[in-house]
């Protein structure tokens, strides 16, 4: 009997000691400069789709200097990113700063402020394609969001532009 005890104890003590050492992961460092967080505090909107949130990320946290076409001679970048329902053309200084971005998505989940307000103003008709534009301007550390929608009812059908706050453009 203490033979078994002795043995379950063993048992145990090696499994606390491996889960331990499977908690300590460390993970890798990412530099953050202030130029990223304008850039996403300007585009950032809870409600946007994964898809749209994440190549935004990518296109703000983009290294020009890593990149194998970065040389020193260049006073500007421009990168385009990729997915299959947008993309973002993104312009870099040649220091790496983000300076501006034309962002283009089709079919995003939209945010409730722009469907309230087309379900409120148009209350027969749905959304059967949307199209979201972005225009991020460094020197004004702001940017243009807005949403170019087609409507349909039966066999009718409209287009109407919208900005983020579901205001009417």
């Amino acid at each position: 009997m203490k033979k078994s005890k002795f043995i379950f104890s063993l048992v145990i003590v090696i499994t606390i000691s491996a889960m331990r050492s499977f908690a300590q992961i460390i993970l890798p460092e990412v530099n953050i400069k202030a130029s990223i967080y304008k850039y996403l505090n300007a585009t950032d909107n809870k409600e946007m789709a994964q898809p749209v949130r994440m190549l935004e990320f990518k296109a703000a946290t983009y290294d020009v200097k890593k990149s194998e076409f970065y040389n020193d001679d260049y006073d500007g970048y421009s990168i385009s990113f990729y997915i299959p329902d947008g993309k973002i053309l993104a312009a870099y200084d040649k220091n790496g700063k983000l300076l501006r971005t034309a962002e283009k998505f089709k079919n995003t989940k939209l945010p409730a402020a722009v469907r309230d307000a087309v379900s409120k103003r148009f209350p027969n008709w749905h959304i059967s394609e949307d199209i979201y534009q972005v225009h991020y301007y460094d020197q004004k550390e702001s940017a243009d969001k807005s949403f170019k929608l087609l409507l349909e009812n039966g066999d009718k059908r409209m287009k109407v532009k919208i900005n983020e706050k579901g205001e009417f453009i």
